[in-house]
């Protein structure tokens, strides 16, 4: 019956020396510098590969566990199935009991709807910034000159990776110049 510790950090300019002191106790720590929402979390997966039945899975917030209600309920089940408790240390959460398992329920459900509302304003400052005129992405490196002397160039039989270094864009910024009309 092992104490298992999962530690997250969103970026790389974040620490994880806070999860580290609370997480101390733990037999075994699994850390990543990760953002929530990518699918690969490889410590996450050798973690929950990593646990068996009696094991306590332990981390400091719901949010560095999983990226979505729904992804939170699929890694309770899992541990469910498994056999494994998981504690939650800062909301003070142990879902070995029915009453942490309610909690536990109550706040991954709070948890999802702030980030929806987060999504929604976030939503609508884009809007706004587009209605104001704000352009988003990275500016075009070619005029409309440059594309066509681009692709006649290509036209003429000149190579992609010589375009590449011509122009200074990569592999898939040149296919896709050549696609344009």
């Amino acid at each position: 019956m092992a104490i298992v510790g999962y530690a997250r950090v969103s970026t790389v300019g974040q620490t994880l020396d806070i999860q580290r002191g609370k997480l101390k106790h733990c037999d075994k720590l699994f850390e990543e510098k990760a953002s929530g929402s990518n699918d690969k979390r490889p410590e996450l997966k050798k973690c929950l590969g990593y646990l068996r039945e009696g094991d306590t899975l332990v981390i400091t917030r719901l949010d560095r566990l999983a990226r979505s209600t729904l992804h939170l309920c699929q890694i309770a089940a899992e541990l469910e199935e498994k056999g494994v408790n998981l504690q939650v240390l800062d909301q003070n959460i142990n879902t070995g009991d029915a009453t942490g398992r309610l909690l536990f329920n109550m706040l991954g459900a709070i948890a999802q709807f702030e980030t929806e509302i987060r999504a929604e304003r976030q939503m609508e400052g884009i809007q706004k910034a587009l209605a104001r005129g704000v352009k988003f992405g990275a500016k075009k490196k070619l005029k409309k000159a440059d594309v066509a002397e681009l692709q006649k160039k290509r036209s003429q039989g000149v190579l992609i990776k010589d375009l590449m270094a011509e122009y200074d864009l990569s592999k898939a910024t040149v296919y896709r110049y050549l696609q344009q009309k």
